[in-house]
């Protein structure tokens, strides 16, 4: 049945013949929204994205405090990584010093935590952060033993979030921030954050770097919002499917791609504000996870029967809206119903996903079980030009964010790792050490195999466009 035959035989008070929003150009009065995208069910903000719509919780209630005054105690002591050559009897004894505190902690109850997602969050953040600070501050040889009060309460805090009782990205990034000037109102309420009305609350090393390393992530999140309003504004229209939809799916595609090359952009603004040597020694180093620990040491959790195994550090693959925009696209590389890249890379990307908010991969399981995936407009006989256009423009623009990150990762982690190494060797000439220990697999604080994962991935990306068919 054609769309006109379709609008001819519905009564005309049908939802289906009611005006369309347009997204692009602005609301209809009293439109029509038949969006699979509750928002609310998902924990994503109209105005914030993934991020919460207001400064997250920058301080847990008194009967928490010396969780909080204990973290303060580690920022405030400028406390040094166990790794940092040159290392002080001063910071030695400094360090000890707070750790010998934080074992004399009693073990706080978590019972009243429960009743408020934001109060477990902070203390998510705060026992994770004291907890890195803990671990990479222990000389080297020393074996792990995560003293109980941390290691019960994070766990117990971690059980009811549903995440690993590690450092995350949602720890370092969309719940570690505040804005610098107060926020405009509009007929909506409360603005929200101005990219750069942004700043961090918690840091390891109170640098502007590492500052400037977490805001980069925040402005894509926050740049990304806008991405998020084309996926649903997308899936309105499929739902629909004649040929109104077809042309405005294909404006929102090349709108699309537009906003991932401003992200793409924000992602390697990272440049101006952190320093790539700043970065690798100095910040990236409390980030680890046991999978990367620099001793291999194993992670005891002191007063728990069952021993976590999730513990791999914080890293941008751990964000749901880049993950987002492949299950959007069908990219196949995050798409967590089915997919084609490899076993390793599919087992990876899934891992990350348990380190984001629960309701962050609610959402993305809810966008992979779509019915009505965007692709499947161009797999279905001859596809119109001007959406295949808009469609592979859109797919090319992940794949220029994905060159971008390789950038970034060659530039703050690659170079600098080889730089690190010949200085090694070196060394090791100088000392007459002739034995070389060959060359070890760079991994991500995510625990990934860094390089040979991310040009995996950006290769599947190029891959998903589609070439068109000729009659």
């Amino acid at each position: 049945m054609s769309s006109t035959q379709t609008a001819t035989s519905l009564p005309p008070d049908h939802f289906l013949l009611q005006p369309r929003h347009d997204y692009l150009v602005g609301a209809h009065e009293g439109h029509v929204d038949t969006s699979t995208l509750a928002a609310h069910d998902f924990d994503v903000d109209t105005r914030t994205g993934f991020m919460p719509p207001d400064p997250p919780l920058s301080r847990l209630p008194e009967q928490w405090d010396l969780w909080e005054t204990t973290l303060e105690a580690a920022m405030h002591a400028k406390l040094q990584l166990a790794v940092k050559p040159g290392l002080t009897p001063e910071d030695e004894n400094l360090s000890e010093s707070w750790r010998g505190r934080v074992k004399q902690l009693p073990v706080l109850p978590t019972s009243d935590l429960v009743h408020s997602e934001l109060f477990l969050r902070r203390a998510h953040h705060v026992l994770s952060f004291v907890m890195h600070f803990y671990i990479h501050s222990l000389p080297l040889p020393s074996p792990v033993h995560i003293p109980e009060s941390i290691s019960i309460p994070l766990l117990a805090v971690s059980n009811h979030l549903q995440l690993p009782p590690v450092v995350t990205y949602s720890d370092n990034v969309l719940y570690n921030w505040d804005i610098i000037r107060p926020r405009g109102r509009n007929e909506l309420g409360v603005e929200p954050p101005a990219l750069d009305n942004l700043r961090s609350q918690d840091m390891f090393t109170g640098t502007i770097d590492e500052q400037e390393f977490y805001l980069a992530s925040a402005r894509i999140e926050l740049r990304g919002v806008e991405a998020l309003e084309l996926m649903r504004a997308t899936m309105d229209e499929m739902f629909i499917g004649d040929e109104l939809a077809v042309s405005r799916i294909t404006g929102y595609l090349h709108k699309l791609a537009s906003i991932v090359r401003d992200l793409r952009d924000i992602l390697l603004d990272v440049r101006k504000g952190c320093d790539p040597r700043t970065f690798y020694h100095s910040i990236r180093p409390w980030f680890r996870g046991e999978d990367s620990d620099p001793a291999h040491r194993k992670w005891i959790f002191e007063g728990v029967e069952k021993q976590p195994t999730d513990l791999s550090g914080p890293s941008a693959g751990q964000s749901a809206l880049i993950h987002a925009l492949d299950v959007f696209l069908g990219l196949d590389n995050c798409n967590v119903i089915q997919g084609g890249v490899s076993p390793d890379q599919r087992t990876l990307l899934r891992r990350m996903q348990t380190y984001m908010p629960r309701h962050h991969r609610n959402f993305l399981q809810h966008l992979s079980a779509n019915p009505r995936p965007v692709r499947t407009l161009l797999e279905q006989g001859t596809p119109n030009a001007e959406l295949l256009d808009a469609y592979n423009s859109a797919v090319l623009s992940v794949k220029e964010f994905r060159d971008a990150h390789i950038k970034i990762v060659a530039i703050y982690i690659i170079g600098p790792a080889a730089q690190e190494r010949k200085q090694r060797e070196e060394a090791d000439v100088q000392a007459g050490d002739a034995q070389k220990d060959g060359k070890s697999v760079l991994k991500g604080t995510g625990g990934t195999d860094l390089v040979r994962f991310l040009k995996g991935v950006r290769d599947k990306t190029a891959e998903a466009v589609i070439e068109p068919t000729l009659e």
